[in-house]
């Protein structure tokens, strides 16, 4: 959800010049890796904590904007034939806003009939699936081989990475994801 769905890294980066004027930031061009808080903390060690402070806050998870087109490619993904769509999410270790306020979020962008559609795990690859589109390059977990293929969604601390074939990337939401969805259907014909 953060980082495909909601713009994790604006909304961020906003809230901390906000609480922090006085404090150096990143700007987005510069942001390297998916921590926030190891990309802060080597700017200086009480930036890290700073940084987890953000989020760990009441209403950052909520206030997130949707990143553009994201809402109703979901829309329009979730209408298709043949076609189940889960918001895979997985909660901050210190959970007292975080789950409320993702489900929250939810409800608000795409509407109550959404939230049995939710996944909150901290493990994505026990999830059955046949895509997850994520901004996280490298998901691990318990299971060594999901049964999803992930599809790295491209977001300002991902974007320098050179994927290696098979591997693919959805640059935004005005990307073409119907193709990436149509590529894991069976042609005409063929039964499984």
């Amino acid at each position: 959800m953060d980082g495909v769905l909601a713009d994790f890294e604006g909304g961020f980066l906003k809230k901390f010049r906000a609480r922090y004027p006085d404090k150096p930031y990143i700007a987005l061009e510069d942001r390297r890796g998916f921590w926030v808080s190891e990309q802060y903390g080597r700017l200086g060690p009480e930036l890290s904590e700073k940084a987890i402070s953000i989020w760990e806050s009441k209403n950052f998870f909520i206030e997130l904007d949707p990143l553009p087109g994201a809402v109703e490619a979901v829309k329009q993904m979730a209408n298709l034939a043949d076609t189940d769509v889960f918001i895979c999410t997985s909660p901050i270790k210190k959970y007292r806003y975080c789950p409320y306020e993702k489900y929250a979020w939810v409800e608000k962008h795409f509407g109550p009939e959404f939230l049995e559609q939710i996944v909150l795990t901290r493990d994505k690859t026990v999830v059955s699936a046949d895509l997850l589109i994520d901004d996280r390059p490298d998901i691990t977990g318990a299971e060594l081989n999901p049964s999803w293929e992930h599809v790295l969604f491209t977001a300002c601390h991902n974007r320098h990475l050179q994927l290696k074939p098979p591997s693919r990337r959805l640059q935004s939401w005005t990307d073409d994801w119907r193709a990436i969805l149509d590529s894991k259907r069976l042609p005409p014909g063929r039964a499984t």
